[in-house]
């Protein structure tokens, strides 16, 4: 075990509030795995390594997956307009969106909660309640009627709904639930064994509880679960829950070429957006699902997906060059992108 990655971690759980696990893992050989805090407040009950975490937005790669198995059983094409594969008849989703604009945040669409511009997701369930949401076509009434921020194709902004249409698409397609059918195609294919999507008030749910942090009256933090923030079960757009090292075993499942044909597999490892996010370290660019990371150099540092909800952080990393994972999953209010970016030094440090 790398005795700089425990010390960071450590440091985090002691002094950042981070309850979760995390994993590092080159090729076949574990370079760190951890789990710290407690996945029940109440009763004491410990994070485990094994413990399954909601992972939030990362949920959007197995939608992504989900998709290109259809592209290579050509039920779609990535070209196809959204419109003409589902019913969408007076709604504001313009008629030149298509999947592949969907896939890589490029769509235009309006969002159920536009969390760029400074929206809050929880917001949403003040008046309505957050149960009434379990299917991906429950969500339309939240999006689907607002105008467009930008046509298709001209720019990107990061869009939840965009990927609840692309689960329409595939509950259209197959004629399946969303939700069967990933568990059929994706989970069992890779032999993701500790992968569900499980609701939150299915009281038999072996799964860690999330605790976000609110300011009260006095002006002392303090934690309050996070089960009326969001819909109580995951959909195409996030809330699956997995472990550390079932996210490890998808990523290598995808790599190898178990998930998807060849080609589709080189289409999902490489980004596909015209149009570049730059910053002053360099710059990100969407491809389906991933997000391509790279340095002022032109170098890829990274293909990764994030995800965060209230009471949930999610950071999950691929490194090709070295054939890496670093993944953190937190059921507590923390800045893990902080805990990866510290990670991801370390790790590229001692290639």
């Amino acid at each position: 075990m790398d005795k700089d990655l425990v010390s960071l971690f450590d440091q985090y759980y002691e002094e950042h509030n981070f309850f979760g696990a995390g994993l590092v893992k080159k090729s076949d050989k574990i370079i760190f795995a951890r789990a710290y805090g407690l996945a029940h407040k109440g009763f004491k009950v410990s994070n485990h390594i094994n413990t399954m975490f909601d992972t939030a937005s990362v949920t959007k790669l197995f939608t992504a997956v989900a998709i290109l198995q259809l592209v290579d059983k050509e039920k779609i094409k990535l070209d196809d307009r959204i419109r003409d594969i589902i019913d969408l008849a007076d709604t504001k989703i313009p008629t030149d969106v298509t999947i592949a604009h969907l896939l890589t945040h490029t769509s235009g669409i309006a969002d159920d909660a536009d969390e760029e511009e400074g929206e809050s997701y929880e917001d949403l369930f003040i008046s309505k309640p957050n149960y009434s949401i379990r299917n991906c076509a429950d969500f339309i009434p939240q999006f689907a009627y607002k105008e467009p921020k930008f046509k298709a194709g001209t720019n990107v902004s990061y869009n939840n709904c965009a990927f609840v249409l692309l689960g329409l698409v595939i509950e259209e397609v197959t004629h399946e639930n969303y939700r069967n059918y990933v568990v059929q195609n994706i989970f069992n294919t890779c032999g993701m064994q500790n992968t569900s999507f499980t609701s939150k008030d299915d009281g038999d749910a072996p799964v860690a509880e999330g605790y976000a942090a609110i300011t009260n009256e006095n002006n002392e933090v303090v934690w309050r679960k996070n089960i009326y923030s969001f819909p109580p079960i995951g959909t195409s757009d996030g809330g699956a829950y997995t472990t550390v090292g079932d996210l490890d075993i998808f990523m290598r499942a995808l790599v190898d070429g178990k998930l998807l044909s060849r080609e589709m597999t080189k289409e999902i490892m490489k980004p596909h957006s015209k149009i570049e996010q730059k910053f002053e370290w360099g710059k990100i660019i969407n491809g389906y699902g991933f997000h391509f990371i790279y340095n002022n150099e032109g170098n890829l540092i990274r293909m990764s997906k994030e995800g965060s909800n209230a009471g949930v952080a999610a950071m999950f990393a691929y490194y090709p060059e070295i054939d890496a994972t670093c993944i953190i999953l937190a059921n507590q209010t923390c800045n893990v992108w902080e805990l990866h970016w510290k990670a991801e030094q370390l790790i590229l440090t001692t290639k």
